[in-house]
């Protein structure tokens, strides 16, 4: 852990509504205590609901930390308590931690083109409709694609989930429409693979991972690595861990653009941390500042309602974690699993709330407690406005 303290910093006792409450880190101090406090209420009314067994919460802005592990990482098949160096099935932060920055990275090198056809690259994605969806409508979620890959009938295996992908046809015209698909990021991932020669997994890892020191994040983790990970859900198969709960992306032996990474909260906030200092951690540059702010400003249309950056979320129906308060133009993502995570570098915060709300049974619900949590971190902030921040967009109605 790369913190040089620990200490009880908001006054809450150890046991509430009759859960423990994790180990807490703080450095700095720049928050408002009585808002921290609330925030860990927030969180344990939640886990008391049964919305969720537990979750980590982290709010980090220049320097100072707030960070708290809230009741139990397992309830099945035995109780454990959640611990701030739990690993976590990000589910659909895959996209943004993994794969937009692979492809950005090739984008950066001259070897994929933002606004040429993904048939450039996958040769097998063509006619049909198919001809005119580019790279941008992929990570943009603008190529009229439907939401997922059917399931059924049962199929397995990475090169057989990149055939139906191709076989896909838009809905709609590319670039007309916004509608979230996983399509859109299986079909980046086999760009990385066949423009890069390596599969996601090593590609990310070798040159996202590993430069910032993410050393808790990576697909497929390691079997000495399952007694940190929070598990998910019971299959017929038993209890998921260690396994990514996303059945499309298990069926694609675990490995896929749109979900399968498992990380930590310290690692997702090294990653936050890179992308608030324009590209760059410790000395390291990971990406360019242009690219950066290519990936973080609106790259859809201006006419379109939805407004999305390169793989992030802006300004959608998906945007829960900014909250009442962080400024349209801040940008994050979800994940299915329970995870969030949000940036804002106008005022240089950003949260996270990680949680595995699907665990035991698949009934948990962290849709309004991440909105909660959006408005009580930005309230916690001391030293910005959030009423009045200049250059922040618009908003569309």
């Amino acid at each position: 852990m790369d913190f040089t303290h620990h200490l009880l910093v908001s006054g809450l006792p150890l046991v509430f509504c009759g859960l423990l409450l994790g180990v807490t880190t703080a450095r700095g101090g720049d928050f408002k205590p009585d808002v921290l406090k609330e925030i860990d209420r927030t969180v344990l009314e939640a886990i008391d609901a049964g919305r969720t067994p537990g979750g980590i919460f982290r709010l980090e802005r220049k320097g100072g930390v707030y960070q708290r592990a809230y009741g139990k990482r397992a309830v099945e098949p035995a109780v454990e308590e959640m611990t701030e160096e739990t690993v976590f099935d990000v589910a659909s932060l895959t996209k943004v931690v993994a794969t937009s920055p692979a492809v950005m990275l090739l984008i950066e090198r001259g070897e994929v083109g933002l606004d040429e056809p993904v048939g450039r690259y996958i040769e097998a994605f063509s006619g049909n409709g198919r001809d005119t969806v580019t790279v941008r409508h992929l990570l943009t979620h603008t190529s009229g694609m439907r939401p997922g890959i059917s399931l059924r009938p049962e199929w397995s295996g990475y090169e057989r989930a990149i055939e139906l992908a191709c076989a896909e046809q838009p809905r709609d015209e590319p670039g007309t429409v916004f509608r979230y698909s996983d399509i859109n990021f299986i079909l980046l991932s086999e760009i990385v693979r066949r423009v890069s020669g390596d599969g996601l997994e090593r590609f990310a890892k070798e040159n996202v991972f590993e430069p910032l020191g993410m050393a808790n994040t990576r697909f497929l983790p390691p079997e000495g690595w399952k007694e940190r990970i929070a598990p998910t859900q019971r299959t017929g198969d038993g209890m998921l861990r260690g396994v990514v709960h996303d059945p499309t992306a298990r069926a694609m032996d675990g490995v896929s653009g749109h979900a399968g990474l498992f990380s930590t909260a310290g690692d997702l906030a090294r990653f936050a941390r890179m992308m608030l200092n324009r590209g760059e951690l410790e000395g390291v540059r990971v990406l360019d500042e242009g690219t950066v702010e290519l990936m973080t400003a609106v790259q859809t249309p201006d006419a379109m309602e939805d407004r999305r950056g390169l793989g992030w979320d802006i300004d959608t129906g998906f945007s829960r974690p900014r909250g009442n308060h962080f400024p349209l133009g801040s940008y994050g993502h979800t994940g299915w699993t329970g995870g969030c995570l949000w940036i804002d570098p106008v005022s240089e915060t950003f949260w996270m709330f990680l949680s595995n709300r699907v665990h035991p049974d698949g009934t948990g619900n962290v849709l309004d407690l991440q909105r909660d949590l959006a408005d009580l971190a930005a309230e916690a902030v001391t030293g910005f406005d959030f009423s009045d921040v200049p250059g922040s967009l618009k908003p569309r109605n």
